[in-house]
């Protein structure tokens, strides 16, 4: 369990965000077991690849599989670089997260240093990062949280190559790009009788309680309850994004490769009571003083453990059942 995600262990005391799951309309979702998941990963490997919220998504991964398994069950946490590895070691399957915020090359890829001032991305570079999940058997995708700025430092060329242009690019156009370098690479390189794709639509942020009726200036702090109004969106997504990434995967779907997009905002954009807020513990602590100024320093982007992240791993799981029965042979 990460720290940044631990709320009860770092003092929350309402525990009602725990408990809630996700009815879609007019069918049930598949109750979510471990052991028919690791049976279908024996042999195989999961991987999400992208930002801290597909981190917090592993985690609950991990956390919903290994809880399900006997305590005399073989098991590993490895971490290599930018790369961290469950392994339930009877089923040789191998749960994992690899560090990639922009999809693609950026100058913020160290996994524990990548805050700074002056944010580069390389939209036309992915080998570096794609050659440690290529041979996968099922990828899941995310980014969106650190696109989130009018203009990106965007690099043609490589880092410390004096020859390089930098250019600042509208937001909307880098993150196309490199949403076609990342598609690009995997109609050539991904096996497509072997590996199941699926790409995580935004997470929602609750970041200003006006937008739910709540004072100005105010956040996701103290918040115990659900949104309850029906099909609820606030200003902490970007629908321009999604519509970029449905694009590119329809156009892979054009080209024979399929992509499910995992639509995880509407449900998330109800659970403003969900997020660590003051709750959690990043690198230190937060001091009294941060403590005592939540509207500066709640967390209100991620989201506790348990919580959220377990209902779109429910979502997850009945896809990657689902798909795999239709569109792939494992």
């Amino acid at each position: 369990m990460s720290d940044q995600l631990a709320c009860e262990k770092f003092g929350r005391k309402d525990l009602t965000y725990q408990n809630w799951r996700w009815q879609p309309h007019h069918c049930d979702l598949p109750r979510f077991n471990a052991t028919a998941l690791l049976e279908r990963l024996r042999n195989k490997r999961l991987v999400f690849v992208g930002d801290s919220l597909n981190r917090g998504q592993w985690v609950s991964m991990v956390c919903l599989v290994e809880t399900s398994m006997p305590s005399s069950s073989p098991k590993s946490m490895i971490s290599n670089g930018s790369l961290i590895t469950f392994k339930a070691t009877d089923f040789n399957a191998s749960i994992e997260f690899y560090w990639a915020p922009l999809l693609v090359e950026s100058n913020s890829d160290n996994p524990v240093n990548h805050r700074l001032p002056d944010r580069i991305v390389r939209a036309h570079a992915i080998e570096k990062h794609a050659r440690h999940w290529t041979d996968a058997h099922i990828l899941v995708f995310n980014s969106y949280l650190w696109w989130r700025q009018p203009k990106m430092n965007t690099l043609w060329g490589s880092f410390g190559n004096s020859d390089g242009i930098y250019k600042d690019v509208e937001m909307l156009r880098s993150y196309e790009m490199a949403l076609k370098t990342w598609a690009d690479w995997l109609e050539i390189h991904i096996n497509r009788t072997k590996t199941q794709l699926f790409f995580i639509s935004m997470s929602p942020t609750h970041q200003r309680a006006e937008e739910w009726g709540e004072s100005a200036g105010e956040n996701c702090y103290s918040e115990t309850e659900m949104i309850g109004k029906d099909e609820y969106q606030g200003n902490g997504s970007n629908p321009e994004m999604m519509r970029k990434v449905e694009a590119a995967i329809n156009d892979l779907k054009s080209r024979g490769l399929t992509v499910r997009l995992i639509n995880i905002t509407q449900l998330s954009e109800y659970r403003k009571e969900g997020h660590p807020s003051i709750y959690r513990k990043q690198w230190e602590l937060l001091t009294q003083r941060q403590i005592s100024k939540p509207s500066a320093y709640a967390d209100c982007i991620h989201w506790c453990l348990p919580g959220v992240p377990d209902v779109w791993n429910q979502l997850l799981y009945a896809y990657i059942f689902n798909s795999s029965s239709h569109n792939t042979k494992m």
